[in-house]
């Protein structure tokens, strides 16, 4: 079976092919932003195209334009070639490349930028993986007691009081890395998880003019 992992949820572009649990090519860019623009060319210039039996996609959190192009890309390309469309978080596959990178760790903090001064905080321990948090978005000072004395990786890392930001690990998701992942993190429903509420609101309904 052939998956294409679809990540523009974060700063970072990601694309990869998996075969058979084999990884048969990626691309990997930080744009920051500009997604919508480099998305499509790079799939395309993936073997075959990107064409796959089923596709990833990372439903967040991260940038709401970025969740919400990198979902778009994925149930369109899913109802082209009818294959079905699976979701997982990013927090999850930074944790999952951190544990990788170094085996010492038996609790991880996944710190994330958010939105309005707050940070994406997930406590992963592991192995196996095992999410012992959920998804929290907290003020800095908040998200750093939470965090204790917890090993720590991610983007967020350099906005943490008193905290190196060269400690940061793999501070963005890579979709190469989606085979560090067991099918229980990568089976959610194609739907984004923002972390946090939407900046506009609806307009509230005008009164009814009586008279």
């Amino acid at each position: 079976m052939r998956t294409l992992v679809i990540d523009t949820a974060t700063a970072a572009c990601s694309v990869a092919l998996i075969e058979d649990g084999s990884l048969v090519a990626q691309a990997h860019e930080e744009v920051g932003r500009g997604h919508a623009e480099r998305l499509m060319p790079m799939i395309a210039a993936l073997p075959d195209g990107g064409r796959a039996d089923r596709l990833l996609v990372d439903c967040g959190p991260g940038s709401f334009t970025g969740v919400r192009v990198g979902l778009a890309a994925a149930l369109a390309l899913g109802l082209a070639w009818k294959a079905p469309v699976g979701g997982y978080t990013s927090t999850a596959l930074i944790a999952a490349a951190g544990f990788a990178a170094d085996r010492s760790h038996d609790e991880l903090a996944v710190v994330m930028e958010g939105g309005h001064g707050e940070l994406f905080l997930q406590i992963y321990a592991g192995p196996p993986l095992t999410a012992i948090t959920p998804l929290l978005s907290l003020p800095p000072a908040m998200a750093r007691t939470a965090i204790g004395a917890r090993a720590m990786i991610g983007s967020g890392i350099k906005w943490l009081e008193g905290v190196d930001p060269r400690d940061a690990g793999p501070a963005l998701p890579c979709s190469a890395n989606i085979a560090l992942l067991s099918d229980d993190f990568v089976n959610l429903p194609a739907r984004p998880i923002y972390g946090r509420a939407p900046d506009a609101k609806p307009m509230a309904a005008p009164a009814p003019v009586h008279g």
